[in-house]
């Protein structure tokens, strides 16, 4: 299945969920993830391994991180190909003065919001999602 490319389709049935960890992000220049670390997402970067991790493993394992953010996953399968369901969230948060950090899965995609503005971002997905309805 490749997934769902309609954008009025990708708005309604988003159905964004949120998660209650708090993750931050971690960078090693060296390219190696400390023991101990288990990233829910990495990036190979040409300054090193970008990896989003929770909070709670980067201070047990006293590694610098920043951004403490909450994880939203938009739970519609959307697919890798479809044009402007993402900048279409991306624009709408930056409106509410939300940043918000995208990380594209294969299923689904996922948004990294500041822990004290993610009720706030919800409430934002929710009222597009409603008013594509």
């Amino acid at each position: 299945m490749s997934g769902e490319r309609d954008l009025d389709t990708l708005r309604r049935e988003m159905a964004p969920r949120l998660r209650p960890e708090t993750f931050v992000y971690c960078s090693f220049p060296d390219f190696r993830i400390p023991a101990g670390l288990e990233p829910i997402c990495t990036f190979r970067e040409a300054e090193g391994v970008t990896a989003i991790v929770e909070k709670t493993q980067a201070e047990w394992s006293a590694v610098p991180y920043v951004f403490e953010s909450h994880l939203i996953t938009l739970t519609v399968h959307s697919s890798l190909e479809a044009v402007g369901f993402l900048a279409t969230l991306a624009g709408r948060l930056a409106d509410a003065d939300i940043p918000c950090n995208v990380v594209a899965g294969y299923h689904h995609d996922h948004l990294f919001v500041p822990t004290h503005q993610s009720q706030q971002a919800l409430t934002v997905l929710a009222s597009m999602s409603a008013s594509s309805a």
